[in-house]
């Protein structure tokens, strides 16, 4: 069953530009995946953030396992690149940190909903509990400094981006295609022949009211000598 939904979802999520995935091994078991950041308000976009994930045999019923390959210098990750987030946690209420069921992973979520909220938690980082304390105070207390520290994230994500790989940008991605047009139109003349009356049209009806009138005309005749 595990197999099945995984191969499912890995084929769906090949074809999405926001993210690169391939098998390890060639285990449906284990994926790299990079995350390409398209939103350009962003401070991480234009990067390209590898990382690893794996399933338990269970899955969906028990969460993946997310790990960046290179650390970032983020308030949610841990310093071996582990993610503290909620979605990945297993699933249930935890009274101890206050997140509810619904916060949790259950077995309704995908992998398309843990890459969404990576992206997300990314650019809104959650300081009250953070994985990376520093990395936290530096958020609130000193916002040139830690925009900084993105930026080189987000520099050094490029050296991982494969050979011969065309990285989307917010532009290509969400380019919209322009609705095609037919370069027939129709003359005045086709028009005219198709929709108007022409001069014979005119006489043809011309000479019909004429016949009409000859007919009444003749039986007029015809009841006077009656």
């Amino acid at each position: 069953m595990a197999e099945k939904i995984l191969m499912n979802e890995y084929k769906a999520l090949a074809k999405e530009t926001w993210t690169n995935i391939s098998l390890v091994r060639e285990n449906i078991f284990e994926w790299s995946v990079a995350l390409i950041v398209l939103n350009p308000d962003s401070l991480y976009y234009g990067g390209y953030f590898k990382a690893l994930m794996k399933f338990p045999s269970n899955y969906p019923f028990s969460p993946p396992d997310f790990r960046f390959e290179r650390p970032l210098w983020h308030p949610n990750v841990y310093p071996d690149g582990r993610l503290c987030v909620s979605i990945l946690h297993q699933p249930g209420e935890d009274t101890m940190s206050g997140e509810l069921a619904g916060e949790r992973w259950s077995p309704v979520q995908r992998v398309e909903s843990v890459l969404i909220s990576v992206l997300s938690l990314l650019d809104d980082a959650e300081v009250s509990s953070p994985a990376n304390v520093d990395a936290g105070v530096m958020l609130r207390n000193d916002l040139p400094a830690y925009k900084e520290r993105c930026r080189q994230d987000r520099e050094k994500s490029k050296e991982d981006i494969p050979a011969g790989f065309e990285m989307p940008t917010h532009e290509t991605a969400f380019k919209k295609e322009e609705p095609k047009h037919d370069d027939f139109s129709w003359s005045d003349s086709e028009v005219e022949d198709d929709f108007g009356g022409s001069d014979s049209d005119e006489e043809m009806f011309d000479d019909d009211d004429s016949e009409d009138e000859d007919g009444e005309g003749g039986d007029k005749e015809d009841e006077d000598e009656a």
